[in-house]
């Protein structure tokens, strides 16, 4: 019947069609309006809407461990490039001894290569079950990575001599084997 008013209220003259489609935009949006305001909150949509987040929340944590164990993935893989790329190939008959953990562990170098290792120029890194030799700057790469696979790295600084030591005429010899 709505229909057949304004078609009398337009044949009249009473009404314009352009107002009257105003009019009726205007009761569909405050229908539209009062709808979103006054809707009831049941209490399943609560717990649907409570489902929805603790399932986003669980994606999230989910994907961040993934991320996780990709990056570590990476990193590893960066770390065997270093070593597989900077190796020096330990040669000789002269026996480095080091500790790995609570193993005392023997690799057999030359006298040049002693020498590097006592001094801090070479580090011994660990390569899956194997010990390898790498320069002192690739090691330092490495244990900005992955600092376990570093077994020896010797300072290279210099040790401060106290005035007082009575001992401080006498040089302790750097090569000396245990």
């Amino acid at each position: 019947m709505s229909n057949a008013f304004k078609e009398q209220l337009l044949k009249a003259g009473l009404a314009d069609p352009k107002k009257l489609k105003a009019a009726k935009k205007q009761q569909h949006q405050q229908r539209v309006q009062a709808g979103k305001s006054q809707k009831p909150v049941s209490e399943t949509t609560l717990l649907a809407e409570q489902r929805r987040q603790e399932q986003v929340a669980r994606d999230q944590e989910l994907n961040r461990k993934k991320q996780e164990q990709l990056q570590k993935k990476a990193i590893l893989a960066q770390v065997k490039q270093l070593i597989a790329h900077n190796t020096i190939k330990p040669s000789g008959e002269l026996s480095f001894n080091f500790t790995d953990g609570t193993l005392v562990k023997r690799i057999y170098v030359n006298n040049k290569l002693h020498g590097e290792l006592t001094r801090g120029l070479l580090a011994v890194v660990r390569d899956g079950e194997q010990y390898v030799l790498v320069p002192a700057a690739i090691a330092a790469k490495i244990a900005q990575r992955e600092p376990d696979c570093i077994v020896v790295l010797h300072d290279r600084q210099q040790q401060t001599v106290d005035e007082d030591d009575p001992y401080a005429a006498y040089q302790i010899p750097d090569d000396l084997m245990w």
